[in-house]
């Protein structure tokens, strides 16, 4: 059996910790729908064990069982503690995929604990929210060592052979402050994958730019080790600080990379022609323009200035494209618009409502069917403090009972 690189995106975990901005509960919906289409393993959704995750993790668990999201696994984060791990399986009791997550490195337990733990203690942390978890029946569980990169590996080696004995499916190796570089983090990965025979995550973040470079590296090395390897990515590289390793930028690495093509396996789920429109969206729910420079969906990825480079792209594409535009779902024209236009929202109205969503293809039978999902997109639009996209419009309209769950909080 060929070991596998899958992908686990984290932006609703991680992502959405970048400083500054906020992802309303609809938005984050909307990616974990996206990420399905495109054929991701897994969705980090966020946190079960915050009151005001509760009811989009559950409205989103709600989309699984009426196979509205088809096959990503949505997962749930917490800390590596028992009572975590209890109070996420009582806020969310259909929740199947979890992570648990504690520090690992001398100096974040010296850092964070101030001397009231030690290595031996997390370690006994770690084993307990791990057979908490599998107590509770979750199908999967992840064990997070953060700061992994400025873990000793005897540490981790013994950090990963404790969990796995304790049940868990793999472990996340945290490059949580980007410290790490390719050459190195492909001998420590190795040499973990080679000694516990345990499949391992690569969760890097990108403070020296080589967030993507160093989570390949590391994949390789897992694969090379006999074990199959998973990537953390975020759309469009969101994150704290400098971001994560960003989603499309590593489907293009392991799909066009002439070296990491003949040694690592994708996952054959993967659909890089959903890469356009999920990178646009987050952009606008993020309220974060993607850089020019972002490979594969900036604005300037397939623009050619100069005379010789756009002399030998027009005569054969490949002198100067690794890649199609096709391959990331570009190419075809964007029309707007440029007459009279009925939009709706906070303050619209019944019959510019329903115009909208008959030009979606969406017909009420009368103004009451319709009224009642008028209110449900108004309280949208607040939701989101941005006019409703039109694949908001539809799932609204598809799934109402879970969206009004989804857009409330219980105190």
């Amino acid at each position: 059996m060929i070991n596998t690189v899958y992908l686990i995106d984290v932006t609703n975990r991680d992502g959405v910790q970048t400083s500054r901005i906020l992802l309303p509960k609809l938005s984050k919906t909307m990616l974990n729908i996206y990420l399905d289409e495109m054929g991701l393993y897994q969705s980090e959704m966020g946190f079960p064990t915050l009151k005001h995750e509760v009811n989009y993790i559950n409205g989103n668990l709600d989309l699984v069982k009426i196979g509205a999201i088809k096959r990503i696994h949505l997962e749930g984060w917490c800390r590596a503690i028992p009572e975590d791990v209890e109070l996420t399986f009582k806020n969310c009791p259909d929740i199947k995929h979890l992570n648990v997550s504690i520090s690992t490195s001398e100096i974040m337990i010296q850092g964070k604990f101030q001397g009231r733990k030690t290595f031996k203690d997390i370690v006994k942390s770690a084993v307990e929210a791990v057979k908490a978890a599998r107590a509770q029946g979750a199908t999967t569980v992840g064990i997070n060592a953060e700061d992994a990169s400025r873990t000793e590996l005897e540490r981790l080696i013994e950090f990963v052979i404790a969990t796995k004995e304790a049940g868990a499916d793999r472990f996340r190796y945290c490059d949580t402050l980007g410290a790490d570089d390719p050459i190195t983090i492909h001998e420590r990965i190795k040499s973990l994958a080679l000694t516990t025979k345990f499949p391992i995550e690569m969760h890097c973040h990108n403070d020296l730019g080589m967030g993507e470079a160093v989570s390949v590296a590391g994949a390789q090395g897992a694969i090379e080790g006999g074990v199959d390897s998973y990537i953390n990515t975020t759309i469009n590289g969101y994150g704290e600080r400098c971001g994560n390793c960003d989603l499309v930028s590593t489907i293009l690495a392991l799909k066009f990379s002439h070296g990491l093509t003949k040694k690592v396996h994708l996952d054959e789920h993967i659909d890089l022609r959903k890469a356009w429109k999920l990178a646009k969206y987050a952009s606008y729910a993020f309220n974060l323009p993607i850089p020019i420079n972002q490979p594969g969906v900036g604005a300037n990825a397939f623009a050619h200035e100069s005379g010789i480079h756009a002399d030998g792209a027009l005569k054969d594409r490949r002198n100067y494209e690794l890649y199609d535009p096709e391959d990331v779902g570009r190419g075809e024209p964007e029309l707007l618009e440029t007459g009279r236009i009925i939009t709706t929202g906070e303050y619209g109205g019944i019959k510019g409502f329903r115009h909208v969503y008959d030009k979606l293809g969406i017909h009420f039978q009368n103004d009451n069917e319709a009224r009642r999902i008028l209110e449900l997109a108004q309280y949208a639009n607040l939701h989101t403090q941005k006019p409703l996209t039109d694949d908001e419009l539809r799932f609204i309209a598809s799934y109402p009972d879970i969206v009004r769950k989804i857009m409330t909080v219980d105190p």
